[in-house]
């Protein structure tokens, strides 16, 4: 038989500290990708904003800048959390 289909109990035992952090590992993976789409989703209305108007860019900056401080900040907490969460475990 193949040695990599021989799972035992005490490998499964073996592996279990170390579930939490491959799922950690997931979510700060999860987390940075919708922070990042989110942010350049932002940015793209923001630019094709000021294409369309360039008269209003600065109006257009002003009002793209609070959503996108308040993704990074949520970003940021989500992370801070997840590695308080590893490192207390």
């Amino acid at each position: 038989m193949d040695q990599a289909t021989n799972i035992t109990p005490e490998m499964i035992e073996a592996m279990r500290p170390v579930w939490h952090y491959m799922g950690a590992a997931i979510g700060f993976g999860l987390t940075v990708l919708g922070a990042g789409l989110g942010i350049g989703k932002l940015a793209a209305a923001a630019a094709e904003g000021v294409a369309r108007q360039p008269s209003a860019a600065a109006q257009i900056t002003a009002a793209a800048n609070l959503p996108l401080f308040l993704l990074e900040g949520a970003t940021i907490l989500a992370l801070v959390f997840g590695l308080l969460i590893v490192f207390l475990k």
